[in-house]
């Protein structure tokens, strides 16, 4: 499956769940909030793989496993986007989800041993 369409595939319910959640007090947040989501959807879904945002993804180990997985930081991302403040478009949400990917990548990258020398 395209990278593309498994970011997609993985927005979907995230929308889904935001239009299950109607809330009469909530200032219409959920509504702005799922559109904001299937918005980004369908525009994932048009892009080529060879995108720069998604290779970098790619390289930060976004599609382990044959399906998009955008770490906490990038799940807790999409959770909230657009939810309090509608500013921002799917590109901007793509780049900071390769954000997140990327910092999760470098957390991830085992660090060097301080402190211990070993002589062969």
């Amino acid at each position: 499956m395209l990278r593309t369409l498994m970011i997609a595939e993985y927005l979907r319910p995230y929308a889904q769940w935001r239009i299950n959640r109607p809330d009469p007090c909530d200032g219409g947040r959920n509504a702005r909030a799922a559109i904001g989501l299937i918005d980004a959807a369908a525009y994932v879904s048009r892009l080529d793989d060879s995108e720069r945002v998604i290779v970098r993804m790619a390289i930060a180990g976004c599609f382990a496993l044959g399906r998009f997985n955008p770490g906490a930081e990038g799940e807790n991302l999409i959770r909230f986007w657009h939810y309090d403040d509608a500013s921002g478009t799917p590109a901007d949400l793509l780049e900071a989800l390769a954000d997140c990917a990327e910092r999760g990548l470098r957390h991830q990258a085992p660090q060097p041993r301080k402190g211990r020398t070993t002589v062969a």
